[in-house]
């Protein structure tokens, strides 16, 4: 249940409970036939850098299990920049990276929130426009992008050419309740 769950910046104490999370989600996409984070990444250390960052966030139930992270990057993203297909914009961007749920502990709707707390995020810092990429396969994430109106742009590449379906959304202060 999503009232039980409070969403935070991650720690370092937190970096166990997260590379759990992320583990069980590298397993499911194995099982799910995919080759999204089969190569590798992401590994621990990845987390690490992006908790030591302040990019990384958790979603927490009460009495503290971590059950879904998220990296929540203000930065660009190098990959982005040779994209096939034009993004909607060229505005400062918030990138989304390594979406991640626990599948021993399932709570329905649980990435979808987990977006639209990042979202939340973006806005707190002025940047409207949130820009991610997923692989082909992933039904869960291709869902989540859809319900939440991001528009499809094209592809990029990863890791030696690793191909990605990119998405953009563009946010908007007013109707979100933030604006002054």
């Amino acid at each position: 249940m999503l009232s039980d769950i409070s969403f935070r910046k991650a720690t370092a104490a937190d970096v166990d409970a997260v590379w759990d999370v992320v583990a069980e989600a590298i397993v499911k996409r194995r099982n799910d036939g995919s080759d999204q984070w089969q190569d590798g990444y992401p590994n621990r250390e990845v987390i690490v850098e992006d908790v030591e960052k302040g990019y990384g966030f958790v979603a927490e139930r009460i009495g503290g299990r971590i059950v879904a992270y998220i990296a929540v990057i203000g930065a660009v993203e190098p990959a982005y920049e040779a994209l096939t297909v034009k993004w909607l914009t060229d505005r400062p961007y918030t990138v989304i990276h390594r979406l991640a749920v626990s599948q021993s502990d399932v709570i329905k709707g649980l990435g979808t929130w987990m977006m639209q707390e990042a979202e939340k995020i973006s806005l707190s810092q002025e940047r409207l426009s949130i820009k991610v990429d997923t692989n082909f396969d992933n039904v869960g994430m291709l869902r989540v992008f859809d319900k939440l109106g991001y528009v499809y742009c094209g592809e990029v590449y990863f890791r030696g050419g690793a191909q990605r379906q990119a998405f953009e959304k563009l946010l908007d202060i007013a109707s979100s309740g933030m604006g002054k």
